[in-house]
Order: C-alpha cells, then sequence, then structure tokens
C-alpha cells in the first residue's frame, strides 16, 4: 500500500501556527502603544515633582 500525506492535517498546523503568529504580533502592539502612553503621564509628574 502506498502512505498518503495528510495535508489536511499539515494545512491545520500551519493555520494555528499563523493564528499564533498574529495574537503574538496584537500582544506586542499593544504592548509597545501601552508604554508609549504610559511614561508621560510619569514624566509629567516627575517635572512637577521638580518644578516644586
Amino acid at each position: 500500500m502506498l502512505t498518503r500525506d495528510n495535508y489536511s492535517y499539515k494545512k491545520y498546523q500551519k493555520e494555528l501556527a499563523k493564528k499564533k503568529k498574529m495574537e503574538e504580533k496584537k500582544q506586542r502592539k499593544l504592548e509597545k502603544k501601552a508604554a508609549e502612553a504610559a511614561p508621560e503621564p510619569e514624566q509629567v509628574s516627575n517635572d512637577q515633582v521638580i518644578l516644586e
């Protein structure tokens, strides 16, 4: 008997990997956005402390 490739399983694994990669990218973007927004208020408060 000839063996046959399990293309549907390979496709499924590829789709899972793609989804995982997209989720990681989404999380990195959210973290980057949060990191950019967070330091600004801290800098303002530090400036106010120095002025006082």
